[in-house]
């Protein structure tokens, strides 16, 4: 069961704005490391994160030397060490560790860094344990932010929490409780469908 949420606390508005901001800096940053390396990157995320997956290359057997083989969707990943072919020479053999060690280098100068969730949940003052156990999604529209979460939050029950020294779920600045069509018409019209 979700419970729905929305604030118009200017600085719990500032937090989800910044966060898509960084979500759009992230996309950006994937972009150029796919332009750097020829192919798509692959947007991944964990449960704490979002990072630059593996490459859209070709599943020519040649590249293998120096990445691993497509996955299901066609990416690949750059291999920790280079895996020269058997038969070549030593020179042939240091020649493609050289390589392999001018790949990896232009990955770590191209590749954007990790983008921590979970920072801008705990500056919204949420629980993340609550948030690993039980989900929650956040968005701002015309000012106002929105949340859906896996848990309840209560102001009465978080500051009762807090004055005990427990654990709690936390409190958004600002957070009224909003009907499940409130949110969704919300939604909705962020991402442009009808309401």
């Amino acid at each position: 069961m979700h419970h729905y949420y929305k604030s118009e606390a200017p600085e719990v508005v500032a937090i989800v704005q910044e966060f898509y901001q960084a979500k759009d800096q992230l996309s950006k940053g994937l972009a150029k490391l796919g332009e750097v390396f020829g192919g798509r990157i692959a947007p991944m995320r964990d449960i704490t994160s979002h990072f630059a997956g593996g490459v859209k290359l070709s599943a020519s057997r040649e590249l293998d030397v120096h990445w691993c083989r497509p996955d299901e969707h066609g990416y690949r990943s750059l291999r920790q060490k280079a895996v020269p072919p058997k038969d070549i020479t030593k020179e042939q053999r240091a020649a493609i560790r050289a390589e392999h060690e001018r790949l990896c280098e232009l990955w770590k100068a191209h590749c954007p860094a990790r983008l921590d969730a979970h920072d801008y949940w705990n500056r919204l003052n949420i629980n993340t344990g609550n948030l690993l156990l039980r989900g929650g999604i956040k968005f701002e529209h015309l000012g106002i932010a929105y949340f859906a979460l896996g848990f309840e939050i209560n102001k009465a029950d978080h500051e009762e929490k807090v004055a005990a020294g427990k654990p709690t779920s936390g409190w958004i600045n600002g957070a009224i409780e909003v009907l499940p069509s409130e949110y969704e018409a919300a939604r909705l019209a962020k991402v442009g469908g009808a309401a």
